[in-house]
């Protein structure tokens, strides 16, 4: 009797070594299981039985060519301070145990500092201390764990995955025994006593034969890995009901060539399988296509500061950054792009990309990484790589800052295994029940059933219906992050809104300052001093001051979130904030920004808020909705706020970014499902905390990756449409389960009655998938159309 290896579960056949009760194959598997039970990662084979990979046993120094300068910088992603990111393909991760344990490497080694897996795209990435742990010692590494990665020079330049090749050729392969198979068996369909033909016909069965072994034993090979790891973890996944039908048909058409009692199914099983991957290709494609839209267009809605050499500042948008542009980054700002300091003192919080909150010092020349924050004075940047090209179109989805819910796919999953177990009881009781009619028909009956009941078509609906949806919603300057944030709108049922920045904007002509004038020295450094923040009214302050701009050294740059921000400019120290920031009194309910220099109070710019337009006709819209205000400034408002949104349940002023977040997780513990509307900077809290954070950007960098959504805030007004097609896009999905259902339904009872064939069921499968494709995009350009008629 054959013994498997307790780690990877294959049989033992050279080496057979005991340890700990129990068997391995080789000291690899053996060294694996001793760092995992010493790390107490046992779990491991809990969660799936012989999940682990026999490590490879090829010469330990086949990685030292990482450590080679050149080499390093092209593999990596992001390498700064003592922190370095890499990305690996690793082609043999294929369950949740391999998962689990990738995701577990911080635990195994004290340079990992996080690990997270992409297992659609079968990747790797790790953040670790370079100084510590060397790239060619973390492959190794990962090498003796039995992930061994494969690094090339396509991996290497980051290249997009292109349509596996190794598709094609199954393709190819199947397509060319389906056409030759099909000619080859015309004789015998159109029968005949043809003494020829009678003399040659094993001839031309044994052709087909030969034809039917690539395509059943290659092109279909991915069906078999896909069932196989299904089965070995316990679950019965898709695929295995088209395995069933592939083996059931080879191996009758086999019989019926060995008895002479009949031709085969040959060309009908090589025809199955062509039309099958000609699906999974279609569908390949098109996820590609997604995939990349969803990368390089995540970030676009982000405006970045432009400065030209003259020193003059435009907002432009970062899908118009090209490489030797400089831009302006202030203060708590996202780094947009990859950039090289110009000038400035650089303080980069790179906490978004490695998880550490230390800050980096940079001076002018040096390199910056997309992703990091700046923390102070703002900076000056010389632009060296597309946006397209850096590290922040991967900084949004990152795991770190997804919210966790169950939704559709689960709700996908679990359709689909009892679907199976399902289709597998129609096919054994419609077996038995034709093996005593007819025996030829019920290889047929079986195979049709087991192809026709795939439900590739509902698997398809969520992401492409959803697909189409973020692409209408980008168009019209709604940057949703992923697809379950579309479900998780369709579900809210109270809006929480921040007033400064968020139904307020900016104009000058609202502004009057109350105070001695201000001398032409002072007014340019408090200018100087303004453009270092990104605060709504810091920046409507900046527009309203109508003096050249100069640039000026900050220093000692320092902020306080809702408060207000000092430093000190041309030998003086300037305060720009709120009355308490500025130790004054606030006699009157008013909205406004107090200056000091050197602990003298200068004066104070009062503020009228001016509302976005359309307001009121937007909160009537919104009357299925609990609304609610929040606001840092005093209640000034309140009045006017109340004309403006008669339906408001409450409002609350005086707020601190920490009151904010508070005020969120108490309407969430009353039951309510919550979307957040704020500007991304003192909100960022709030925004993270509720069910969906809607960061509002009219004219600046203020991303936060703590947002589901970033909203162009001339939209606003326009809200009760996004939230529309949200809930639309959850009509459609259910439609199209309804579309998918329904032709099995139909197609069940055409094979169960023996009226189906095989080959005409291989056609029908992938030709449902096109239908739910069709549907999805028909119905959501017309859900598009219907809110957003002006959408180019």
């Amino acid at each position: 009797m054959s013994e498997n290896c307790f780690h990877c579960g294959q049989d033992i056949e050279k080496e057979r070594i005991p340890f700990d009760d129990k068997i391995f194959c080789c000291n690899g598997c053996k060294s694996v299981y001793e760092i995992l039970n010493i790390n107490n990662l046992s779990n491991f084979y809990e969660l799936n039985k012989r999940a682990g990979i026999r490590p490879s046993d090829e010469n330990s120094s086949q990685f030292d060519y990482l450590d080679t300068p050149e080499i390093f910088e092209k593999i990596t992603d992001f390498s700064e301070g003592n922190t370095s990111l890499v990305t690996f393909k690793i082609p043999v991760i294929h369950c949740s145990s391999c998962i689990w344990l990738l995701e577990s490497l911080h635990t195994l080694h004290q340079d990992i500092k996080y690990s997270q897996v992409n297992f659609t795209r079968k990747t790797l990435q790790v953040s670790f201390n370079h100084n510590d742990l060397k790239l060619s010692e973390l492959a190794k590494f990962l090498t003796n764990l039995g992930y061994k990665p494969a690094i090339s020079l396509e991996t290497a330049e980051k290249n997009e995955d292109h349509l596996d090749k190794s598709l094609l050729i199954k393709l190819a392969i199947a397509g060319f025994a389906f056409g030759n198979g099909m000619f080859l068996a015309f004789p015998e369909y159109i029968g005949g006593e043809d003494y020829w033909m009678d003399q040659y016909k094993n001839l031309f069965r044994f052709l087909m034969f030969l034809l039917a072994i690539p395509v059943v034993f290659y092109s279909a090979s991915d069906y078999y890995k896909s069932a196989w790891y299904g089965l070995k973890n316990k679950i019965v996944n898709i695929d295995v009901p088209i395995v069933l039908g592939i083996f059931v048909l080879f191996g009758r058409s086999v019989y019926e060539v060995l008895t002479d009692y009949g031709p085969g199914y040959f060309d009908t099983l090589c025809g199955l399988l062509f039309f099958m991957l000609l699906g999974k290709m279609f569908q390949k494609r098109t996820y590609s296509s997604l995939s990349y839209d969803r990368d390089y267009k995540s970030f676009y809605p982000i405006a970045v500061t432009k400065v030209d050499f003259g020193g003059k500042q435009e907002n432009i948008l970062l899908s118009e950054i090209k490489i030797g542009d400089r831009i302006l980054v202030r203060n708590q700002e996202i780094i947009p792009v990859d950039a090289v300091l110009i000038n400035g003192e650089g303080n980069i919080d790179n906490s978004f990309i490695t998880g550490e909150s230390e800050s980096i010092s940079k001076q002018p020349g040096d390199k910056i990484f997309a992703g990091g924050k700046q923390v102070g004075s703002s900076l000056e940047l010389e632009v060296i790589k597309n946006v397209d090209q850096s590290y922040l179109t991967q900084l949004w989805n990152k795991e770190a800052f997804k919210k966790h819910e169950t939704g559709l796919d689960t709700l996908i999953n679990e359709i689909s295994k009892y679907f199976t177990f399902i289709i597998l009881g129609i096919a054994l009781i419609s077996g038995i029940y034709w093996s005593f009619i007819d025996l030829e028909k019920m290889f047929q009956v079986i195979s049709a059933i087991l192809i026709i009941a795939c439900p590739c078509a509902l698997a398809l609906s969520s992401p492409f219906t959803f697909g189409h949806i973020m692409r209408i919603l980008g168009r019209n300057k709604f940057y949703v992050k992923d697809t379950l944030t579309i479900e998780k709108i369709s579900k809210i049922n109270a809006i929480v809104f921040d007033k400064t920045g968020t139904i307020t904007q900016r104009k000058k002509t609202n502004i009057r300052f109350e105070g001695a004038e201000i001398p032409e020295f002072d007014l340019q450094n408090i200018k100087a001093l303004l453009k270092n923040s990104n605060h709504p009214l810091s920046k409507s302050l900046y527009d309203f001051i109508e003096i050249n701009d100069e640039y000026f050294p900050v220093e000692n740059f320092e902020e306080i979130s809702g408060k207000g921000y000092e430093a000190n400019v041309r030998g003086n120290t300037y305060k720009i904030g709120s009355a308490k920031y500025s130790n004054q009194e606030s006699k009157n309910l008013e909205t406004a920004v107090y200056i000091s220099k050197n602990n003298e109070f200068l004066g104070k710019f009062i503020f009228k808020n001016e509302y976005r337009e359309n307001l009121r006709s937007l909160f009537k819209k919104l009357n299925l909705y609990k609304i609610f205000i929040l606001s840092g400034d005093n209640s000034s408002e309140e009045t006017q706020l109340k004309t403006i949104i008669p339906n408001v349940s409450s409002m609350a002023f005086n707020q601190s970014p920490e009151d904010k977040l508070n005020y969120i997780q108490n309407l969430q513990n009353s039951g309510m499902k919550v979307a957040m509307l704020g500007d991304g900077l003192n909100d960022a809290g709030a925004l993270k905390q509720s069910n969906v954070g809607i960061a509002i950007s009219d004219d600046t960098n203020s991303f936060t990756p703590s947002s589901d959504v970033i909203m162009n805030g001339e939209r606003v007004s326009a809200l009760d449409n996004y939230l529309n097609v949200c809930k639309g896009s959850m009509t459609i999905v259910k439609l199209t389960f309804v579309i998918s259902f329904l032709y099995n339904i139909v197609g069940l009872s055409f094979a169960v009655t023996g009226n189906m064939s095989p080959l005409f069921a291989a056609i029908l499968m992938p030709l449902s998938s096109i239908t739910v494709i069709s549907f999805t995009t028909l119905s959501t350009w017309i859900l598009g159309r219907r809110y957003f008629k002006k959408a180019k």
